[in-house]
């Protein structure tokens, strides 16, 4: 069974607009993002020291799919600081019923790690509500995670 963590929403926009949208990863997960996200290469996301990572953009498949790979990570608030390591996170986009269908996996996201809970809930504000949100009013909310941290009781070091 894969318990990786998965989640996905429908909108009224097109494949087009969506991988346009997932592709702006500045507009709905971080402002501070080093390096190009809308090509296959490298880029580093980071939360003052709480969590930074190496992303490697491994797929770009126009309107239907995108894959990121994490290279390399560090987590400041559970024992083993690089979980992320290794995972892959995944957007697939679907035409269904008149709707565009995202999904999003982040393959190796189990509940047997620590960071979990957290991880999951963050993944859910910038996917569900985030990323949706610029797809369909044209801007997202990118850098929650300061509060995603204090709700979290996870204080910056």
């Amino acid at each position: 069974m894969n318990q990786s963590y998965s989640t996905f929403f429908k909108v009224d926009q097109s494949p087009e607009e969506v991988f346009a949208a997932i592709n702006n990863v500045r507009g709905w997960w971080s402002e501070e993002i080093e390096g190009t996200t809308d090509e296959l290469g490298e880029f580093k996301y980071h939360h003052q020291d709480i969590h930074r990572c190496t992303i490697q953009i491994t797929e770009l498949v126009p309107d239907k799919k995108v894959s990121w790979h994490i290279t390399d990570n560090y987590f400041n608030f559970v024992e083993d600081k690089k979980e992320w390591t290794d995972t892959n996170i995944v957007f697939e986009i679907d035409k269904k019923d008149g709707k565009t269908e995202v999904r999003f996996t982040h393959v190796g996201l189990v509940p047997a790690y620590e960071c979990y809970s957290v991880c999951t809930d963050s993944w859910g504000i910038y996917i569900n509500g985030s990323l949706r949100d610029l797809i369909t009013k044209g801007k997202g909310q990118p850098n929650q995670s300061e509060q995603i941290a204090n709700k979290h009781g996870i204080a910056n070091s």
